[in-house]
């Protein structure tokens, strides 16, 4: 397994670009099961999590490149329809496998799925997932840990479901049955949909390939199933996540930072608590006029101030930022409080960034952060995909070393990390963890 090692407290400035984003782009590959013809998809990350998609795609039939590529189109054609069957050994690694179950049961009438595996962050159940695809008339049952569904005979008919959770609406969840209700009979109506921009995004490629949606991107959204699908062309949209860790870096780490292709559009709760904290955040005289793929700038005020945040369904704070924010909270003098309204038991980074010397109290979903004057560098742990993140962005700032291990959950969600932050200034490199020294031998 690899390894990062830093150099902390080098000063960044200069400019990183997000890439094609991945929360979008897994729903987005499996929709190509949906139909018979190609999907061309543009800006789709070079990750794990898409290059075990596209492994996956393989073995239900379809004809996928090697490897994904934001610099080159990718193109999916679901070529052979017999298979339906996702195995454990590919869907344990990602949870975002979830999304071809919606899309397989509407088009072949029969889905087999592996419960989903992915990061160790809290329950994530998949009832809504199927409470959602039941009303649309499929019989579902569990047999040694897969998921089978059947499409009742003439196909899956539209009906009204409520898709509401005890943390809020279900991001793959609104995903699944959307993609599946676009080849139902009739009308369907998701209330209570999840309003992410990915499903809207979700939303643009299926009405292009022919469906009938309207109202993605509010609680409300409505479908009028069709009897077919046809291929079509689609760019992928920035990745939010991605461009908010950037955000956060500048606000910790840099002079002044430029992020390129960020959708400032959809991160306006980020940029609310940054500002608050003392971030400064304007678009560059030359960023383009569409907020999703604008180019911003990041500077730190001279003294920054303690804050309140709450992770919320959006528009609200992202919870796949909270690890990063906390990062940064932990050298801004005060005390700062983190409520997890989406997973609360996501704070498995707290006890590795108080190895760094952060001084955090935990309490349920609640985490006091009192700042201090600098973190210092550790050999840390990272346990999941934005808990690396945040460990990165913290080792930056910290003085002394700080070696990460287990980076592979970052490869999850960031394409070549550390190639894009050394341009920046940043001394990080890859090792491999056996070349390093046991944690706690000298």
């Amino acid at each position: 397994m690899d390894a990062f090692v830093i150099e902390g407290a080098a000063p960044l400035t200069g400019s990183i670009k997000a890439n094609g984003s991945k929360n979008a782009a897994l729903p987005l590959m499996a929709a190509a099961l949906l139909m018979d013809e190609p999907l061309v998809l543009s800006d789709v990350p070079d990750l794990a999590d898409t290059r075990n998609m596209l492994h996956l795609l393989a073995e239900l039939g379809c004809d996928v490149p090697q490897r994904p590529s934001c610099d080159e189109p990718t193109t999916i054609h679901a070529a052979d329809a017999s298979p339906c069957t996702a195995r454990y050994d590919i869907v344990r690694t990602m949870r975002g496998s979830i999304c071809t179950l919606g899309p397989l049961l509407a088009r072949r009438g029969h889905a087999r799925i592996a419960m989903p595996g992915g990061c160790a962050i809290g329950d994530r159940p998949v009832d809504l997932h199927l409470r959602g695809l039941q009303a649309l008339g499929a019989e579902i049952e569990l047999d040694s840990g897969d998921i089978v569904a059947t499409a009742p005979t003439g196909g899956l008919r539209g009906a009204s479901i409520f898709l509401g959770g005890a943390f809020g609406p279900t991001v793959l969840g609104t995903a699944n049955v959307m993609s599946a209700a676009t080849l139902a009979q009739g009308e369907t109506i998701i209330e209570s949909a999840a309003c992410e921009p990915e499903i809207t995004d979700l939303a643009k490629l299926l009405n292009a390939m022919g469906a009938q949606i309207s109202g993605a991107g509010s609680p409300r959204i409505t479908i009028r199933g069709v009897r077919e699908l046809s291929g079509t062309s689609h760019r992928i949209i920035p990745d939010r996540i991605e461009a908010g860790t950037f955000l956060m870096l500048g606000a910790l780490d840099g002079a002044d930072i430029t992020v390129e292709n960020c959708p400032i559009d959809a991160l306006m709760a980020v940029c609310d608590r940054l500002e608050r904290i003392g971030i400064d955040i304007a678009l560059t005289p030359d960023s383009p006029t569409d907020l999703m793929r604008a180019t911003v700038t990041v500077s730190r005020r001279d003294s920054l101030q303690a804050t309140r945040l709450t992770t919320q369904p959006h528009p609200g704070f992202p919870t796949d930022l909270q690890a990063q924010a906390m990062a940064l909270l932990c050298t801004v003098r005060g005390h700062s409080i983190i409520t997890e309204r989406i997973f609360p038991e996501r704070f498995l980074h707290v006890p590795e960034l108080s190895r760094m010397g952060a001084q955090i109290f935990r309490q349920g979903p609640t985490a006091v952060v009192s700042g201090v004057d600098h973190l210092v560098g550790a050999p840390v742990m990272a346990s999941d995909l934005r808990a690396s993140a945040s460990l990165v962005l913290a080792g930056l700032a910290a003085q002394g070393q700080t070696i990460i291990r287990r980076v592979y959950h970052l490869d999850r969600g960031y394409a070549s990390l550390e190639d894009r932050l050394v341009p920046l200034g940043a001394q990080i490199q890859r090792v491999d963890e056996k070349d390093l020294a046991p944690i706690g031998v000298c």
